[in-house]
């Protein structure tokens, strides 16, 4: 398998001090990199979003940045003159690599802008890696932007297959599928008991969780409907964990809400508790309306869990029906009788194929896969 080593690479995209999963990720590549001794450094934005689009209380992460990184707030998302000076620089010094993340079309202009410059050194290769091509909230312009980033980058790596197949409806250029690497930087699993002791959780019951930020492509609304599925509840000692931060309007969430069998934590999840609540719940729930594919089935093989997925984008490619987890079509009902199809079995009926299908997601194996981009014509 080959790899990327000594080679000067540029990082664009979210990082520390901006926080969620796509800094989580750019961050653990890095780490990566690092590790096969290349020369990386992450350039994040100094200002990403303008504060009417961002939903949630803060784009910011407490606590100081990853003590082996070198991160460079260098992007400001809305200045044209800061993406020539960026471009510029960044031309300058002549990388191997410039790996651009893209996840909305709102950052078409100024990665795209960025990295137009940078390739005239006639050096750099650009690498687009795409989280999602198409945005599951649709706003008046995204195609004419989405198409301005890719015609700027020189090759793809996409995390699904959905994706890889959506940039080929835009350009020919290489493009190569690479599954979503495992979450390891959030701790190792901890005991079952330990974790719920640490959350103040009642050991006795079983926990269902869904976890991450709350949108309204995430069918939170489609799980809340079917826990309150006769058959549910008329089940003891069950209970729901949602935990994380309303992207949206919690109100109309809010009629669920009141369920005394749900437990919610509804403030921004910081690193260094991520492991208990994954060690404590028995079973992830994923209920996406849409997707393309999510870091939190990652996390959930990270911490051996298994899940249950909707039969949207690209998640029954990580999570095969009745290996990993259960697959359920996009409705309360199903997503019901998947929980109760859960409960019927016994609790680590998926644990040994989950210990073994994780191997599969290596970082080693993600930055293969960028190698062979790097050469790739």
């Amino acid at each position: 398998m080959t790899s990327l080593r000594n080679k000067k690479i540029v990082i664009l995209g979210p990082a520390h001090p901006l926080r969620g999963g796509l800094a989580a990720f750019n961050e653990r590549l890095a780490l990566q990199l690092i590790a096969q001794g290349n020369d990386v450094t992450i350039h994040t934005f100094s200002f990403q979003y303008p504060g009417f689009m961002f939903p949630g209380k803060t784009q910011y992460a407490e606590g100081p940045a990853p003590a082996e990184l070198l991160i460079r707030r260098s992007i400001h998302s809305m200045n044209p003159l800061n993406w020539r000076k960026t471009g510029k620089m960044l031309r300058k010094e002549q990388p191997d690599i410039v790996i651009a993340a893209f996840w909305l079309p709102i950052m078409a202009m100024s990665l795209g802008s960025i990295v137009r410059s940078i390739r005239k050194n006639g050096h750099t290769r650009i690498i687009g890696l795409v989280h999602n091509l198409f945005p599951h909230e649709k706003r008046f312009g995204d195609a004419a932007l989405t198409r301005f980033f890719v015609r700027q980058c020189d090759a793809f790596i996409t995390l699904s297959e959905e994706v890889k197949k959506d940039i080929g409806t835009l350009t020919r250029k290489p493009v190569a599928y690479a599954p979503h690497p495992v979450y390891d930087s959030f701790g190792e699993p901890v005991a079952q008991e330990i974790a719920r002791k640490w959350l103040g959780w009642d050991g006795q019951n079983k926990h269902l969780l869904f976890f991450g930020f709350i949108r309204a492509y995430k069918g939170l609304d489609l799980l809340l409907e079917a826990f309150s599925d006769e058959r549910i509840r008329q089940i003891p000692h069950l209970k729901l964990v949602v935990a994380g931060e309303f992207y949206e309007d919690r109100k109309k969430y809010e009629p669920w809400l009141k369920d005394d069998r749900l437990i919610l934590h509804s403030d921004f999840i910081p690193n260094e508790a991520v492991k208990y609540y994954f060690s404590a719940a028995d079973l992830v729930v994923q209920p996406y309306h849409t997707a393309t594919q999510s870091g939190i089935s990652q996390m959930a093989y990270h911490f051996e869990k298994p899940m249950l997925v909707t039969a949207v984008g690209g998640l029954p490619e990580i999570v095969p029906d009745g290996k990993a987890g259960y697959v359920v079509p996009p409705e309360p009902k199903a997503i019901a009788d998947g929980i109760l199809r859960f409960l019927s079995q016994p609790p680590d009926v998926f644990r040994n194929f989950i210990r073994e299908q994780k191997k599969l997601y290596s970082w080693e194996h993600f930055t293969a896969i960028l190698a062979s981009l790097a050469d790739a014509q």
